[in-house]
């Protein structure tokens, strides 16, 4: 990721932090190019793509002849759109935390259907890398780590993993470079953390899905 994207997303998180925390509030401007500028001491370019990225997300809107306007949240709004707003950095704190809760339930409470769709779902991903193909990778990982969360016994902590990963998933799509080899550096963490969880192992289970949080997949 080049440093000027870095930059952006930085800026457009302080932007987003300052809305939230009532600076800007819904319905009103936000100051004006130049003057974002000497606010956050950045360049125009990094600007024009800190409010892209917001307007993307629905957190402002450009109005030709108004400037870049605040939009209302709305409670009604799906989580998954919520969620794809918010800091990368907050998500993937609670994702970690619904991962560790979700091994161990899954240690506890998973069915040998579930163990036999975890290890078919292991196999694809490895079948995957030996082929080089990401796309069938980041699909079988993401089925693995989904029936861990079924396995798991608690519908709403599924239903909560599963919004989660659908915006993480989105994320690395858009800004990990192409190939699969973080996907295979973390495949024996895989299979330690299947293992695990079919030994009914709790502490290794937790240990496992720890390495696989530090190697991000």
């Amino acid at each position: 990721m080049d440093a000027r994207i870095k930059l952006s997303d930085r800026i457009s998180r302080l932007i987003k932090n300052d809305i939230e925390k009532g600076k800007y509030k819904p319905g009103d401007k936000i100051p004006a190019e130049p003057d974002l500028m000497k606010l956050y001491e950045v360049g125009r370019s990094t600007i024009r793509e800190a409010i892209k990225a917001l307007a993307m997300a629905g957190v402002v809107r450009v109005q030709q002849g108004m400037g870049t306007v605040v939009n209302a949240v709305d409670d009604s709004e799906p989580i998954d759109s919520r969620l794809r707003r918010a800091d990368f950095d907050e998500i993937n704190a609670v994702r970690q935390m619904l991962d560790k809760e979700i091994v161990s339930l899954a240690v506890e409470n998973h069915s040998q259907e579930q163990l036999k769709q975890m290890h078919q779902h292991l196999q694809s991903r490895k079948e995957a890398i030996e082929r080089n193909d990401r796309q069938a990778c980041m699909d079988a990982d993401i089925a693995f780590h989904i029936t861990i969360a079924r396995a798991a016994g608690n519908s709403v902590l599924f239903n909560l993993y599963q919004s989660f990963t659908n915006v993480i998933r989105d994320f690395f799509l858009k800004r990990e470079p192409q190939g699969i080899g973080q996907f295979a550096m973390s495949h024996h963490l895989h299979e330690q953390l299947y293992n695990a969880i079919k030994s009914k192992k709790q502490k290794a289970a937790r240990a496992a899905m720890q390495q696989i949080l530090n190697n991000n997949y």
